[in-house]
């Protein structure tokens, strides 16, 4: 078990915190070990453990508790008087009204509360209206090529092969057996698909959704709009309206199955509110829904850098400098970071390409072209960088 120490870390910074930890993510992305690790950590600083009350809301054996009156009370009767006690709900949005409970519990003293849960939905509405200010969302990926690594072992360059083609979801990484290791990707598509989406928003054309996810998935990297989906599965014989695809793509976002990278103007230092990208939580869900039949190197590349500036803590938004183009604009804080992204850039046609967009801006914030090239190469200040070096953080 490859312990998160990222995500780890910020949950030891919050411990005892007047604040309700909140840590979302796509289904097995590692939410619930995360916990695990935490309590762990929490019996080493001492805590005994019957101030520890853990509950996975997908277990059988909890579904008494599915009632938000039960589970108030049902925590409540196990508080240790004049000690903290550690409160976890797991997959919390399996009861319904769970943030009346979840509010009730955090008011009471010497609590400490932390949730998870598998769509960003559960912390709109009600919850946001009864704890405005008193959470802090901790927005958890599948794993990276570091933690990846670090689980695995053995050659790197083998490593990164099997994660470039695998993606990061931690029993991934266990499953030798193609066939097993597909049929488990299949099992965490269709749980999202049909409990995240299709029963909380009641679709009724689930044909459509998928239709939509394909396009997008098979679309990664691409400047897309809702119009423009809409217009392709409408002459491909799949009518349907903007709104429509509008509803399903928030509808993924909120499941966490993609993410949304909007553009910025670099010259004109602004925003801009049309034609985003959408990139994958996984590239191993990517290749299941693509069916395996495009595995566009240049794309996955595209996406596994993404996520990484993710982890990093990065707001992401495709760069718009004249009329070219920036893969990547990185920004945390007063920090800002431009990222092209290029299998390789060894042709020379390639690499006056990739570059000519970097070149056009005039500040002092670094410049990186993140390929698979071995060979060093860069120009004015403007750095090429592996990226498995990139991904180990070796910048």
């Amino acid at each position: 078990m490859v312990e998160r120490r990222q995500y780890l870390d910020k949950l030891i910074k919050l411990r005892n915190k007047q604040i309700i930890k909140v840590v979302t993510g796509v289904r097995r992305c590692g939410k619930s070990t995360l916990l695990l690790q935490f309590q762990e950590y929490l019996r080493g600083e001492g805590v005994e453990e019957r101030q520890i009350i853990y509950l996975n809301f997908e277990k059988i054996e909890n579904e008494p508790l599915h009632d938000y009156h039960v589970l108030y009370d049902y925590v409540k009767s196990r508080l240790q008087p004049g000690k903290m006690t550690y409160i976890f709900l797991d997959e919390i949005q399996a009861v319904p009204g769970f943030q009346k409970a979840v509010d009730s519990l955090f008011v009471l003293e010497q609590t400490d509360l932390y949730i998870t849960g598998s769509n960003a939905h559960m912390l709109s509405g009600e919850l946001a209206t009864l704890l405005s200010g008193r959470y802090m969302e901790i927005q958890m990926l599948p794993l990276s090529f570091a933690e990846y690594y670090e689980l695995t072992g053995g050659d790197r360059r083998d490593a990164w092969n099997r994660y470039f083609k695998n993606g990061g979801f931690p029993y991934t990484a266990y499953i030798e057996e193609a066939d097993i290791r597909r049929d488990y990707l299949q099992g965490i598509y269709h749980t999202v698909l049909l409990k995240d989406i299709v029963e909380r928003k009641k679709i009724q054309d689930v044909t459509l959704l998928e239709s939509v996810i394909r396009f997008l998935v098979d679309n990664t990297g691409n400047i897309v709009s809702s119009k423009k989906i809409a217009d392709s599965l409408t002459s491909c014989g799949r009518k349907t309206t903007s709104a429509t695809v509008e509803n399903y793509i928030r509808a993924l976002e909120e499941s966490f199955i993609l993410y949304r990278a909007d553009r910025y103007d670099v010259k004109g230092k602004q925003y801009l509110k049309s034609l985003e990208k959408y990139y994958v939580v996984d590239q191993g869900l990517r290749g299941l829904i693509c069916g395996g039949q495009r595995r566009d190197v240049g794309h996955v590349l595209e996406n596994i850098v993404y996520l990484e500036l993710r982890r990093l803590g990065y707001q992401v938004f495709i760069g718009k400098v004249g009329n070219q183009e920036i893969d990547f604009i990185a920004m945390k804080e007063d920090n800002r970071v431009y990222y092209q992204v290029s299998a390789s850039i060894l042709d020379p046609q390639t690499f006056q390409r990739e570059i000519a967009p970097l070149k056009m801006i005039n500040d002092h914030y670094s410049k990186w072209i993140v390929t698979m090239d071995e060979v060093p190469m860069g120009e004015d200040g403007i750095r090429q960088i592996n990226v498995i070096d990139f991904l180990l953080g070796k910048v």
